[in-house]
């Protein structure tokens, strides 16, 4: 087996027990959420919905340490592809990456994060906003009862192309983690692939980062248990 499937299998393992982990641990209480919503208003912090490689959390912190998961939700009538910006492969990932295109009577689920303002440059650092990538645009997104208005992006000029099965992978962990509908999940792991398996950087980048992340689960919960 190559190098790059055990660093798919090891991804795909430390998502999953990741995942068992954080069940189990206690949700933010109404307080915390209350305060959360106090700063909303006062404008330090912001919703952010991702729908890409920043559902899995470990990636969205690699470079955004104040993101925390608000809620679920879905886009409506827009719809899931991938692409590259003017045809310029990514080098990150090596293929085609996630945008939206309305399209009505489709949806795109994904993840309300509450970032700190003072993440709002690094995350449009990451989606090359100045370089023309990508496009800030504040969108509606819906749960069963409520409504917000967050922010998320478009990518410009996007020219169609299948991702890599390693880019793929991460959003398809991502959605797992936070438990995205299950038929959405099946779909997005039906995604074709350009099948490339070189090395990406970012792969380790995402191993160590979730390796620390259940660490600090598990001493989470013996924390939490009798002595």
């Amino acid at each position: 087996m190559s190098s790059c499937g055990n660093l798919f299998i090891s991804l795909m393992l430390l998502a999953a027990g990741f995942t068992i982990l954080c069940s189990a641990v206690p949700l933010p209480s109404e307080a915390s959420t209350m305060d959360n919503s106090t700063d909303h208003k006062n404008g330090s912090t912001f919703l952010y919905f991702a729908y890409g490689s920043n559902l899995l959390k470990e990636r969205l912190q690699l470079k955004n340490p104040s993101a925390t998961v608000h809620c679920v939700a879905k886009l409506k009538d827009y719809k899931l592809v991938f692409g590259n910006h003017k045809g310029l492969a990514s080098q990150r990932w090596r293929g085609g990456v996630a945008t939206i295109e309305h399209n009505p009577g489709d949806e795109v689920w994904g993840v309300v994060w509450r970032m700190n303002m003072s993440d709002l440059e690094s995350l449009d650092r990451q989606e090359n906003v100045k370089m023309g990538t990508y496009s800030p645009m504040e969108v509606s997104v819906s749960t069963s009862d409520q409504d917000f208005n967050c922010r998320t992006y478009i990518m410009n000029s996007c020219v169609y192309a299948p991702p890599s099965p390693q880019y793929l992978q991460v959003i398809v962990m991502g959605a797992e983690q936070n438990g995205l509908p299950e038929d959405y999940q099946v779909k997005l792991r039906s995604i074709e692939t350009n099948k490339y398996e070189g090395h990406l950087p970012v792969m380790e980048e995402l191993e160590k980062a979730l390796k620390k992340s259940k660490e600090r689960t598990d001493e989470i919960l013996s924390d939490d248990l009798p002595s």
